[in-house]
């Protein structure tokens, strides 16, 4: 009988607040569960149980539907692929468009491309995200309109992706939903006084020694980064450099950017 009467009693602070303490006799909220190391497992939302849940290895965000019910969101509430284009720029040799000329290491990327299908070079979040990039950008490098680089000097060839707002023409995106400067302080495009906005920055080397022979086109770079944007309307765009250690000797080589097929690939991961 006594025991009866000391669980009642040891009840009876929860009951009258009407909290529910799990590992803890102090409660203060309607469910608490008391530890640093506790958890809370609900089968319902477990997989193979619930076809929302995305797996081994994965984490799938939790909802709260307006009766307070907790639901998994399924794949679209997540993740989705928000711009997806095979050739996304221009394919045309264009010296005011996507020519980049040849400079000394460092001395900066240069904007080059604009996009084959401008009314739809565009895409849009509707509420925060972490956004992921991935590219693969052409270019083919020559002297002139007849020779090839031939000096057999290696040269870098870099490239970055940007975004702009609402359009190609827009201002340049160079901060976070965080008010971080994205990609580092440097210019995306040298002399533009612009710093901030590059993401993805890929490079390779290219060398040839005949001014006649050797492969000069249909080159790709590729890269892939992520940043976190608020809600708006942004447009993908590129900026490039090609660099030698010695300018002076070979003359003034010149890349395209954009000259093949290049994809652009844009995936928004939702967290909130």
């Amino acid at each position: 009988m006594k025991k009866h009467i000391y669980l009642l009693a040891s009840l009876f602070p929860v009951l009258s607040y009407g909290q529910v303490g799990i590992n803890t006799t102090t409660p203060v909220q309607g469910v608490h569960v008391g530890g640093p190391t506790s958890t809370v497992k609900v089968e319902g939302l477990s997989y193979p149980a619930n076809p929302n849940n995305l797996g081994p290895g994965n984490t799938t965000r939790v909802f709260v539907d307006a009766n307070g019910d907790l639901m998994l969101g399924n794949v679209q509430s997540n993740i989705a692929i928000l711009f997806d284009s095979e050739n996304y720029l221009d394919d045309n040799s264009n010296p005011s468009v996507n020519q980049i000329t040849q400079h000394g290491y460092g001395d900066g990327f240069t904007y080059a491309g604009v996009p084959r299908d401008i009314p739809n070079s565009t895409f849009t979040l509707t509420q925060p995200a972490i956004i992921e990039i991935n590219y693969s950008v052409s270019w083919n490098i020559e002297k002139n309109g007849s020779n090839r680089v031939g000096d057999g000097n290696a040269r870098a060839i870099q490239t970055l992706l940007y975004f702009r707002q609402n359009n190609y023409l827009g201002p340049v995106v160079t901060h976070d939903l965080d008010g971080n400067l994205i990609g580092g302080a440097f210019e995306v495009s040298s002399g533009s006084s612009v710093i901030g906005g590059g993401l993805g920055l890929s490079g390779q080397y290219y060398n040839n020694k005949h001014s006649l022979k050797g492969e000069y086109e249909n080159f790709h770079n590729n890269g892939t980064d992520y940043v976190k944007l608020p809600a708006g309307t942004y447009c993908p765009m590129f900026s490039a450099q090609l660099a030698v250690s010695d300018a002076s000797s070979a003359g003034a080589m010149k890349m395209y950017i954009g000259t093949a097929k290049d994809e652009v690939q844009i995936i928004a991961h939702y967290y909130n």
